[in-house]
């Protein structure tokens, strides 16, 4: 492949809701631009873009695949990224290496909820957009009721750029409203036509409203405008491309991926109107604590960003990287400034699917790969060592379902470990915990699909076997009353004995533990008050309830005895653990839960929903906050034995519009039958 120059490249994320047709976008890309022979069929297992194991099986996209193209000497780099909501995180690494996007959306579903949060995160980062309204030959699709809809929900900005021939099964070609020209197809042949005379009127009032828009772009058109003049061809290409890259104006294209029809307007128009990597503008990085601006340029400083990883056990590790500035070699070493490390190229290429194309440079605004990097991971800043840049990371959102894994096999807790860890690479939205107090090894991510695609990896490419768990919550057991005790431990076996005997008063506190003393004429010697101390911390670990931690206690050492010759630390450290566990027993012990704070974003329509469903869950509203997008923010405490699931369940409640976070607020008592049966069900384990 050629080297191309910034202006002649356009990088684009596909995006929308799962089943839109953006893998069979690619593959009618990859045919029309005459890469493949024939095109792909996901069904078939047979696409470029979806080469995983799990995709070909699941026959969904899992992760962002990138496919370069060449046509009219522009370079374009699809980034296919997957609809399914579990794997958000693809798509946002893949806009952090794009100028723009296509919304792939399916005629025939109209906007799902997968357009709508494409195009909310897209607007959020104010990211060029074009919309290509795909499976126009489906039957009983009507372009009208589409465009409407469309309109209705994104705005008036959302404007056709081309039009439909024919509708439904009769959908036959399209005309290109700004060059009308109308283009019939057979396969990806396509024939020039006549522009049906029933489509004239609507793309003369079309023209109109965007010469309108032109004209808001510049103050000399403006003029030009309301004095009535013609403007030029390359006023109007620049016009719209400025009105696209502001976000301002929004091209709507229609066709069909699967029979490879409008694919080549789609080509064009991203040509002629979207906007190359150098137009964008600058990109801020950070040489140290200084501030460094970086230009699109092949003769600033080498920097680029890894937007993806790729683990192969095969291959190794494969590392997807968008140039920012300056350009690559392949026998220049790289240093990774996120890391402060140098590494070494292994070999620098282009991935088509998981085809690798080597190239002998990657300038300022393309998409290149390599392999066997050590420690570079996704989200870190590669550049030139004589003038570093790091740029900030690729923000990803947080896990919100946990699930604990065990092994089918014992012994296989080492190798489990490490291939996780190899998957987080591939997957930042994916983590990987060790509860020390549970004892139980925790995976969290988006949902459940996310994390039953790492248990079949795991099975099907590092070949370890695990089962999913609900996690266990870490409870905690303290006090609620005061107790005087005594705590008592003389054993005389023949030789030295032990005599410990302690007087203890427990009693609650805002503190985690405290020990105090108040003993009067040495009936306890100074010298054994650490070993009080240590006997009771030791006991903390295990309360008389169900055998958890021991928070929110103060022990005052008061009296004791000793005996001169067989008391020692030992003696008096048991004598402490006895007098603590019939201290517990007598200040009425209670058990606490952790308590979370939710906050939930959900649509107005649900907001019922949402309410009764935290009550069954022992939640507390805290408060409603209504959002400048017309959403709502619910802020609510619940317990988190009753949150494991909540990513599901609000999933399924809001049709997967609505989205939450969770973080830790305290313990609070568990409320007496609930903590009768975890008492029991703790003491059924142990015996």
């Amino acid at each position: 492949m050629k080297v191309y120059q910034t202006n002649e490249i356009r990088n684009l994320s596909l995006v929308g809701h799962s089943g839109s047709g953006k893998t069979t976008l690619t593959e009618a890309i990859l045919f029309v631009t005459g890469i493949t022979k024939r095109q792909g069929r996901v069904d078939d297992g047979n696409t470029v873009s979806d080469f995983d194991k799990e995709e070909i099986a699941r026959k969904v996209s899992i992760a962002t695949a990138a496919i370069p193209v060449e046509w009219g000497n522009i370079k374009y780099n699809f980034l296919d990224t997957p609809g399914y909501f579990d794997f958000v995180g693809e798509m946002y690494g893949a806009l952090r290496a794009s100028e723009s996007a296509v919304i792939i959306l399916d005629a025939s579903s109209g906007v799902e909820v997968g357009t709508e949060k494409s195009w909310k995160y897209l607007e959020e980062k104010k990211i060029p957009r074009i919309i290509f309204v795909n499976k126009m030959d489906k039957e009983n699709v009507e372009f009208e009721k589409v465009l409407n809809e469309i309109q209705e929900q994104f705005g008036d900005k959302v404007v056709p750029f081309t039009l439909p021939i024919g509708q439904a099964e009769s959908f036959k070609g399209v005309v290109n409203v700004i060059d009308e020209t109308a283009f019939e197809y057979n396969g990806k042949d396509s024939k020039k036509v006549d522009v049906p005379a029933d489509i004239q009127g609507e793309i003369e009032s079309i023209k109109e409203m965007l010469m309108e828009r032109i004209a808001e772009t510049d103050e000399e058109l403006m003029e030009k405008y309301f004095e009535g003049e013609e403007f030029t061809e390359s006023e109007i290409k620049k016009g719209l491309r400025l009105s696209i890259t502001n976000g301002d104006l929004v091209p709507l294209l229609v066709g069909s991926a699967e029979k490879a029809m409008g694919i080549d307007q789609l080509l064009s128009i991203v040509k002629d109107y979207l906007p190359n990597p150098a137009e964008v503008g600058s990109y801020t990085g950070y040489k140290g604590e200084e501030k460094v601006e970086r230009k699109v340029d092949v003769n600033e400083p080498f920097s680029a960003i890894v937007f993806k990883t790729i683990v192969d056990p095969f291959v190794g590790k494969l590392s997807l990287f968008k140039v920012l500035s300056g350009k690559i070699t392949k026998d220049q070493d790289i240093y990774n400034s996120s890391k402060d490390k140098t590494e070494k190229l292994s070999g620098l290429f282009v991935l088509r699917g998981k085809n690798q194309i080597e190239v002998s440079e990657v300038g300022a605004g393309d998409i290149g790969a390599t392999s066997k990097l050590q420690i570079t991971q996704t989200g870190d800043s590669i550049c030139s060592k004589a003038d570093p840049t790091t740029y900030d990371r690729i923000e990803y959102p947080q896990p919100t379902l946990y699930l604990a894994v065990e092994p089918k096999a014992k012994g296989d807790e080492e190798k489990i470990s490490a291939s996780l860890q190899r998957l987080t690479e591939e997957d930042p939205t994916f983590v990987i915990e060790r509860n020390s107090e549970t004892k139980q090894l925790l995976i969290g991510g988006q949902g459940n699909t996310q994390l039953s695609v790492i248990i079949d990896k795991l099975k099907n490419t590092f070949g370890v076997e695990v089962n999913l768990t609900k996690p266990k919550v870490a409870y905690r057991e303290t006090i609620k009353g005061t107790a005087s005790v005594q705590g008592k431990h003389k054993k005389q076996s023949g030789g030295a004995g032990q005599y410990g005997d302690v007087h203890i008063r427990f009693e609650p506190c805002e503190e985690e533990f405290v020990f105090a003393e108040e003993v009067f004429g040495g009936a306890v010697p100074k010298n054994f008050f650490p070993a009080v101390e240590k006997g009771l911390r030791e006991s903390l670990e295990e309360g008389v309830l169900a055998g958890y931690p021991v928070v929110n206690i103060k022990a005052t050492l008061f009296d004791g005895s000793y005996h001169p010759v067989d008391s020692n630390e030992m003696a008096f450290k048991i004598a402490a653990s006895l007098a603590f566990k019939k201290g517990m027993e007598q200040a009425n012990p209670v058990l606490l839960e952790p308590i979370m704070r939710v906050e939930i974003l959900v649509p107005e329509e649900y907001m019922g929903d949402i309410m009764g469903d935290m009550n069954k869950r022992r939640g507390r509203i805290l408060g409603m906050e209504p959002q400048p997008d017309g959403t709502q923010l619910v802020i609510a405490e619940a317990p988190q034995a009753e949150l494991f699931e909540y990513a599901i369940d609000l999933r399924s409640m809001t049709q997967a519009r609505g989205s939450f976070t969770m973080e830790f607020v305290r313990y609070e008592e568990v409320p007496a039958n609930i903590a009768e049966k975890i008492i029991e069900e703790a003491k059924s384990k142990k015996e």
